[in-house]
């Protein structure tokens, strides 16, 4: 029965978005046969671009799963993506200026952000950490005190990071940088005792650093960061369309897939992901 359900949901889908005249971004999609989705280059392992400076990454991944769902539900094939780099820092704005269709990255889901765009369902949740070199004798937070940490600018973790020292006492300096490589750059060359980033992203910089071995990761969580892919604000058409999009994914065996191939030497998807994929996977 749950086979039969699935199986007519995935053929009246199409149906479901025709029943109404479409306007906006679907609009927009559908006449051009175009969709233009900014992505991060540097968020491995969720976004960035590989060695032939190609879109990549879980959240890449992902979205090209959307795109696929859209061609079914507007009833269009060969829909062409423009993929366009994005920053930290014009993310946001490249949505809400209409220069990109939608954001595809690691960008956490606020609700001051959401005064700009909009959001759609969460795709992970994470949490800021701080990565630190072992020869600065820091074992715990508290621990920073009179150190340097770095933070990009204008994130949540730059936020996230300013507040908990100033929850918990703590006396250090923040050094805000531009992008996660110059704060590597700078962890790496000594001089800053600390980088704060989202934990998963930390991960990815493994790769990045001469000897990994000389840092650690504190084991305090700094903050909650549910990532969503950012979308047009006030297009509430467009956000159903990828949220259905998204619901299909999560029902289906796709999202155990995507996530053994970004995160399979993890382990399995902890308690809140499983959560999210649970309540993310919402019925038609």
């Amino acid at each position: 029965m749950i086979r039969l359900a699935a199986a007519i949901a995935f053929l009246v889908l199409p149906a479901l978005v025709h029943a109404q005249a479409l306007d906006g971004t679907l609009k927009k999609i559908r006449d051009t046969k175009t969709i233009t989705i900014a992505y991060r280059t540097d968020a491995l392992p969720f976004s960035f671009a590989d060695g032939k400076n190609v879109p990549t990454g879980y959240t890449v991944d992902l979205c090209k799963r959307v795109v696929a769902s859209l061609e079914q539900q507007l009833k269009i094939q060969g829909l062409q993506v423009n993929w366009t780099p994005a920053t930290s820092q014009n993310r946001l704005e490249l949505v809400a200026k209409k220069q990109a269709d939608m954001e595809c990255g690691a960008t956490t889901a606020t609700l001051s952000r959401m005064e700009m765009v909009d959001f759609s369902s969460f795709v992970f949740v994470d949490g800021t950490g701080v990565l630190v070199r072992n020869d600065a004798g820091v074992k715990s937070f508290t621990d920073l005190a009179g150190k340097r940490v770095a933070a990009i600018a204008g994130t949540t973790n730059e936020k996230a990071l300013a507040e908990a020292l100033k929850k918990r006492l703590v006396n250090a300096t923040v050094v805000t940088v531009q992008s996660r490589d110059e704060g590597l750059a700078a962890l790496e060359a000594g001089k800053v005792h600390g980088f704060a980033s989202d934990k998963v992203l930390i991960v990815g910089l493994s790769g990045k650093v001469k000897d990994p071995t000389q840092y650690t990761m504190l084991a305090e969580d700094l903050s909650f960061e549910p990532y969503a892919i950012v979308l047009p604000r006030g297009d509430a058409q467009f956000r159903l369309a990828v949220n259905r999009a998204l619901a299909q994914l999560y029902r289906s065996p796709g999202i155990g897939e995507l996530w053994n191939r970004w995160f399979g030497p993890l382990g399995k998807p902890g308690v809140l992901v499983e959560a999210m994929f649970f309540l993310g996977a919402i019925p038609e």
